[in-house]
């Protein structure tokens, strides 16, 4: 049964409010607690108890913190770099390029700096390399350093890892690992096939962070102390939310207590990130994915692969505020040639049809570095597991993305044993591959057959899932500060999302080319403001703007607006539809 009656809103969607059992576990919390009715929601939602419910909303880290030795070779790999350490051994760190690659180098960068010792940093480069270790590299590096420590890589690269005789590896990631382990050192991988899965849901900095924990353990049974690890929890908490890790257990207090971390701006790079990003309030989860992480991502995709990891390891500010300011720069370009390949790949997934278990597209001369942003956008577009490759010189690179509930990595890589891939791999949402041109389409078509399997074609996109009603006078600071309180909101944690019902317009005003800002009101008089980013992109712009009298059921999410030091609540308005 719809809510408020909305089978399709102007965003085309049927409006969805929370299950009778979740209202009735809410009412239930709320008398035990006394928390407000929409806080009491959404741990309702999220399977909370109303014993539960004070340490869900103060996730304390000490007590979610996992032993690092239930991670295998943890003790040994941590043990190895201890070892390294003291003997002033040749270190290179070799990291993907994106976010969660950099924050793990820089970690692990920082860490042996508080030590007094320096390692190599080495991150390949996108379109000469591809992704993970490369046989001429771990050579290269091996010739020269003592030990190599891949982060969030190198859990399927076996050659590579073979090719670096001279040197002990070490293999620090999250990725799904195949039935057998490459010939390193150590591999610390909570996706090891061997491991139990209970921490599969770490990103790769939140594995580094484990080892770090373990070091800091292993020093002080020296009678040694190691670096603060809590002033560390920044780069794991952006790291978890920009690669889209679920927002679950520890994961939830890495980012809450990372932000707290981040808003002291003691981190050169960060703080020299967040003056170009033009934050002028404390950090949210938001920030972090939308604003830091893209920019961060942007010297991988379109630049100098190392620049975010350096950024994020750098302890000099002039140093900082200069690849501050040059990624900024590469961002702006990365946006540009985002839309141009956006544009011709939702062409081509539209005629190949939207309902399909896999939205995919391939073109020439897409740039690898936007492909994966590119799937995120027909992933929503679509409610689909999308895939977009970009083809040079007969080898297409290519990036997909999926939707909750169904597993990508897994069959990309068992494309890759059948040889319908030349490789590919990933985790349960986001997965990378590469393929001969010829063999696109039988690809597609095996990927598309094993995602039906799971059930993708029947995955529904057109619902939007509202946790229930409010009015504009009960929207108030304290309660938006109680609902943040109940966050940080994300993967597998969605934002709540709230109906304002019969609502009239009371003014309207395009902002920019595409948003749309606004003041509405109930019958008693009562107001709020709201803003809908990309409103004129579809038919809500059109709609409220010329309003005509008439009344609307808006939905959305609460925001907090700040603006020369006054908050206010403001609705960020994602769908409307006609009472």
């Amino acid at each position: 049964m719809s809510f408020l009656g909305v089978e399709k809103s102007l965003t085309g969607r049927r409006w969805v409010g929370p299950a009778l059992e979740v209202d009735r576990a809410a009412e239930t919390i709320s008398q035990h607690s006394g928390l407000p009715r929409p806080v009491s929601q959404i741990l309702a939602r999220r399977g909370v108890t109303p014993q539960e419910a004070e340490a869900f909303l103060t996730p304390s880290l000490r007590d979610l913190l996992p032993d690092p030795h239930t991670l295998k070779d943890a003790e040994k790999a941590a043990a190895r770099i201890l070892a390294a350490a003291e003997k002033r051994e040749k270190i290179a760190v070799f990291a993907d390029y994106d976010v969660d690659g950099g924050a793990s180098a820089a970690l692990l960068l920082n860490w042996l700096r508080a030590l007094g010792r320096q390692a190599t940093l080495y991150v390949p480069d996108r379109i000469d390399e591809g992704y993970g270790p490369n046989d001429t590299a771990m050579a290269q590096l091996a010739a020269s350093h003592d030990l190599i420590i891949c982060v969030d890589c190198g859990t399927l690269s076996h050659g590579p890892i073979a090719a670096a005789k001279q040197a002990d590896v070490l293999v620090l990631d999250h990725h799904l690992g195949d039935e057998t382990l490459p010939p390193a050192y150590a591999v610390v991988n909570p996706n090891r096939q061997d491991e139990t899965g209970a921490l599969s849901h770490l990103c790769a900095a939140a594995v580094v962070f484990l080892i770090l924990v373990e070091l800091g353990r292993q020093l002080r049974t020296l009678g040694k102390v190691g670096p603060d690890l809590m002033a560390m929890l920044d780069l794991v908490a952006l790291a978890t939310v920009a690669d889209v890790a679920p927002l679950v257990g520890i994961n939830r207090a890495f980012v809450r207590q990372g932000l707290r971390v981040m808003a002291q701006r003691s981190r050169p790079g960060l703080a020299a990130l967040a003056d170009v990003a033009r934050m002028d309030t404390a950090p949210t989860a938001y920030h972090l994915g939308f604003l830091l992480g893209p920019r961060v991502n942007a010297g991988g995709r379109i630049g100098a692969a190392d620049l975010g990891a350096r950024l994020l390891a750098t302890n000099d500010p002039h140093e900082a505020t200069a690849l501050a300011e040059r990624l900024d720069v590469l961002n702006t370009e990365r946006r540009d040639i985002e839309a141009s390949v956006r544009a011709a790949a939702l062409e081509q997934a539209e005629q190949r049809g939207l309902d399909a278990a896999l939205v995919w597209a391939a073109g020439p001369g897409w740039h690898p570095g936007v492909v994966g942003i590119v799937a995120s956008r027909l992933k929503e577009t679509s409610g689909r597991p999308s895939i977009v490759i970009g083809v040079e010189n007969g080898i297409g690179k290519g990036s997909g993305r999926s939707v909750s509930g169904i597993d990508l990595g897994q069959p990309i890589q068992r494309l890759a044993a059948e040889g319908l891939l030349e490789k590919g791999g990933g985790h349960k949402m986001a997965a990378g591959l590469t393929v001969t041109e010829e063999k696109i389409e039988a690809a597609m078509a095996r990927l598309t057959e094993l995602l039906e399997k799971q059930g993708a074609h029947l995955v529904g996109a057109a619902d939007l899932k509202l946790d229930g009603l409010l009015m504009p006078a009960a929207a108030t600071i304290e309660l938006s500060e109680m609902v943040e309180q109940a966050g940080p909101f994300g993967a597998s944690a969605a934002a709540p999302r709230y109906a304002f019902a019969d609502m009239a317009i009371r003014f309207a005003k395009r902002v920019g080319e595409t948003h749309l800002k606004i003041t509405f009101g109930d019958s008693a008089g009562a107001t709020m403001e709201a803003i809908c980013f990309g409103a004129f992109d579809g038919q809500i712009g059109p709609a409220l703007e010329n309003h005509g009298g008439a009344r609307f059921h808006l939905a959305g999410r609460l925001d907090i607006n700040t603006w020369r030091g006054r908050k206010t609540v403001q609705l960020r308005l994602e769908d409307a539809a006609p009472t």
